[in-house]
């Protein structure tokens, strides 16, 4: 799959700000920092489609970009910050689990983890809730340029038993900076939207 057109549409709280014109989505969550924003501007081939910034815990909305006029990327929440208060943190879960419910057009849920460390409590909460509204996942673990081949394959067993995956189950990979994983990640995509 190629991207030729991306598009920010809108950031939303509430169900009825969502678009209601029934193109598939597919979303992308992970925790604040695991470089879900570089990832996406990444696959798009756009610099700054969605903002990255350098202090985590920057999306606190629900935002739509309309990819190649046929599908939508959706950009959730980064959870798990600590520098936030309780409050804000439980108004993130609200606003990722207020999309997750009934959601029709979500055909997928990219997972983003850190391949350097173990999944974080949050993290396998996440994968529950998703296995839980039964949506299909696929998880990336990122910022793979950061640690050597060997060490990286221990830390996928890690990810694979952390989750309770059985063993030939396929995690992605991926490196913003050295654009590995991109077609991976794209010709996974491509299958959930030309899928039923």
């Amino acid at each position: 799959m190629e991207i030729k057109q991306a598009e920010f549409i809108i950031s939303a709280v509430k169900k009825n700000q969502y678009p209601n014109d029934n193109f598939k989505e597919i979303a992308f969550v992970g925790r604040s920092n695991v470089g879900k924003s570089s990832l996406i501007n990444t696959i798009v081939n756009r610099r700054k489609l969605v903002k990255v910034s350098s202090s985590p815990g920057k999306t606190r909305l629900v935002n739509f970009f309309m990819i190649n006029n046929e599908f939508y990327f959706v950009d959730l929440p980064g959870y798990g910050y600590a520098k936030v208060s309780k409050s804000e943190k439980d108004k993130w879960s609200k606003i990722i689990e207020t999309y997750l419910v009934g959601r029709h057009q979500l055909k997928a849920i990219v997972l983003l983890v850190d391949s350097r460390h173990k999944p974080t409590n949050d993290d396998i909460m996440m994968y529950k809730w998703i296995e839980y509204y039964k949506y299909k996942i696929l998880i990336v673990a990122t910022k793979i340029d950061k640690i050597s081949k060997n060490q990286l394959n221990k830390n996928l067993d890690i990810i694979r038993n952390s989750f309770g995956l059985k063993p030939d189950y396929k995690i992605l990979t991926f490196s913003s900076l050295k654009k590995q994983g991109k077609e991976d990640l794209l010709n996974e995509i491509e299958h959930v939207v030309e899928g039923d």
